[in-house]
């Protein structure tokens, strides 16, 4: 869910932001630069400590290739 808020920035700086990012991509220009700040621990940090669980990607592969190869079964 999105809330709208109005802020107020120098003129310059609007101006700057509208020809590099552009008027319909400001909004989430600002909420990836304020996230990582405001959110406490990111979920990007979770994934790459998991991702970094070896013996756990490798469970992960294997469940996922064995799921695979069930749905190919299944559709012959």
């Amino acid at each position: 869910m999105h809330k709208r808020m109005t802020i107020t920035l120098d003129e310059e700086v609007y101006e700057g932001l509208y020809r590099t990012i552009g008027k319909r991509r400001m909004s989430q220009f600002i909420e990836d630069l304020l996230r990582p700040h405001v959110m406490g621990a990111s979920l990007d940090d979770g994934y790459k400590a998991m991702a970094a669980d070896q013996e756990r990607e490798a469970e992960a592969m294997e469940w996922s290739n064995a799921l695979a190869q069930d749905a190919a079964d299944e559709a012959r």
